[in-house]
């Protein structure tokens, strides 16, 4: 396993190409954005739907992105999960942008991870084996012991909350701030026969066009250009089949 700890300042390669400013009234464009680091992702810790705050590198990132986004073409609003880690990020970009509204939405939470939420990574084979093996399943309806949600449950509940900020914001820019489990859920359907090469760093940016005909399309995927001066996770961890 990766050392969660190393950190790099490169920029690693992202999916997808820049976008255009110009949108068409029959597509939302929603930028999904990972929340900054928690010092549980520096860590190693699982943490699924438990509550953790950013630590200070996760506020420099959100500082980052919040820069990057208020030369964005106009953003209409921001859809944040209710997880601290993820509403705190959304504030710092609402700030920058002009205040924009941040709405809650607890369907956009990470996947709940069951008995594995809590403890490290390390830790998991050890002390909840049967959790453990069930999150390394390559079975998309397990679900994790303790709680904890299936893959095709995690899709489901992400993708329809996409699907019902698009319809109401036709025409519009869209910020949305999750969670690595969650992006990857939304990458699976917009791209379904593609996975994505990249892990979901850390405010990492990813933009998808959803059309009134129920189409996606990955615009751009797990960009990281904002952070060229700013640290950030090598091993992507949370980002990557870990979530968190």
């Amino acid at each position: 396993m990766a050392d969660s700890t190393s950190r790099v300042v490169s920029q690693p390669e992202c999916d997808g190409d820049a976008k255009s400013e110009n949108l068409s009234p029959n597509l939302t464009e929603i930028m999904v954005i990972r929340h900054g680091e928690t010092e549980w992702n520096a860590h190693g810790r699982i943490q699924g739907h438990l509550d953790v705050e950013l630590n200070d590198i996760g506020r420099q990132q959100a500082m980052a992105v919040a820069a990057r986004l208020s030369k964005e073409p106009r953003i209409s609003v921001i859809y944040s999960s209710d997880l601290k880690r993820a509403h705190e990020t959304a504030e710092i970009i609402a700030r920058s942008c002009g205040d924009l509204e941040v709405i809650k939405d607890p369907d956009l939470r990470e996947r709940h991870l069951g008995d594995l939420q809590g403890i490290s990574l390390r830790e998991a084979a050890k002390s909840q084996p049967m959790a453990y093996n069930a999150s390394l399943s390559d079975r998309n309806d397990q679900e994790i012991p303790g709680g904890g949600e299936s893959l095709d449950q995690l899709y489901q509940r992400c993708t329809s909350c996409l699907q019902r900020i698009a319809k109401k914001h036709r025409g519009e820019r869209v910020v949305v701030v999750s969670h690595g489990g969650a992006i990857r859920a939304l990458h699976r359907r917009a791209s379904p026969h593609r996975r994505s090469k990249s892990k979901i760093w850390n405010t990492s940016v990813g933009i998808l066009h959803l059309s009134d005909k129920d189409e996606w399309t990955v615009e751009l995927w797990a960009d990281v250009s904002h952070l060229n001066k700013t640290e950030f996770l090598d091993s992507g961890f949370g980002g990557d089949k870990t979530s968190g």
